[in-house]
């Protein structure tokens, strides 16, 4: 293989630090993303109270998706790492140990631009190996209630998410989003998109050991009626681009980037990784391969 004639596997040029708060637990927390060499793939690392554990990003160690995507092994959880996977899916970085002190990526301002703007700010290097792109090729649907996720063939990657909120300033807002995969794409339109949560939901969540670190700082507050934030809300239908962003984390953990459409009706982090499972029993539907530039419109910068 002519590895100049494919699309080349991306690291960092040099590690990055950042530190913040969990959302969930409200800890302090200090992360690390270290370069990794070809088809190491991304990897958490958890060091604390003397002991690592490595837990590879992949959706059969997803355990539990209350409220975020939570990798499992070992018994050790680690909490709330889509919008990281999601800005790696965004840059097409294929690999990268990310290393805490705690076990929950921080929060930060509640999108994936922070890990956008840290990765991007030490450098990103193209490896000697060509990226392997999980390629759609018969369609494959989950449903649970009135819900449903979906994968189709297509020549790069597009998400096209219908949220549906009875709420009056979501329903103010577009609750329908298409969007096509590029680096230029995905910091422009997708990135910066804040998590949501409602005030209703704070004390129930907080009982349960979540949303500890929850503020208006990290994230879009609704009351019964309107937006908490005094700034308001950087697009106009910032939640629908929200979800999209989980989606694009969540749906990283298959390994590869996905080129194929993926379609989805009030999907959360659960029916995301319910429709990975389903295809990686289906392997008629898809087919691990490399790719020239110009056999898909997925791009990189």
């Amino acid at each position: 293989m002519n590895k100049a004639s494919y699309i080349a596997q991306r690291t960092l040029a040099k590690p990055v630090t950042l530190s913040g708060i969990g959302l969930h637990r409200g800890q302090a927390v200090e992360l690390q993303l270290l370069p990794c060499p070809p088809d190491h793939g991304i990897v958490f690392r958890i060091q604390q109270d003397g002991a690592t554990v490595n837990i590879p990003a992949r959706a059969e160690f997803i355990q539990d998706t209350i409220m975020c995507s939570n990798l499992v092994a070992h018994g050790v959880r680690v909490s709330t790492i889509e919008h990281l996977m999601s800005a790696c899916a965004g840059l097409g970085i294929d690999n990268l140990l990310v290393v805490l002190n705690c076990y929950e990526v921080p929060i930060l301002d509640g999108s994936a631009t922070p890990f956008v703007q840290a990765m991007r700010q030490v450098g990103i290097v193209e490896q000697d190996l060509a990226k392997q792109f999980i390629v759609i090729k018969h369609a494959v649907r989950v449903v649970q209630d009135d819900k449903w996720a979906m994968f189709e063939p297509f020549e790069g990657f597009r998400l096209d998410f219908k949220i549906d909120f009875n709420h009056p300033a979501i329903c103010a807002t577009k609750q329908h989003f298409t969007f096509d995969l590029s680096s230029e794409n995905f910091v422009s339109e997708i990135g910066s998109a804040r998590t949501f949560g409602f005030i209703h939901d704070l004390e129930h969540l907080k009982s349960q050991q979540l949303a500890l670190g929850a503020n208006l700082s990290n994230a879009i507050g609704l009351d019964s009626q309107r937006v908490l934030n005094p700034e308001g809300l950087r697009f106009d239908d910032e939640f629908v681009r929200h979800k999209i962003l989980d989606a694009i984390g969540d749906l990283y953990l298959l390994g590869h980037q996905i080129v194929g459409k993926f379609s989805a009706y009030k999907s959360g982090h659960g029916l995301n990784n319910q429709l990975l499972r389903l295809l990686h029993t289906q392997p008629n539907c898809y087919e691990l391969m490399p790719l020239m530039p110009h056999q898909t419109s997925i791009s990189y910068a």
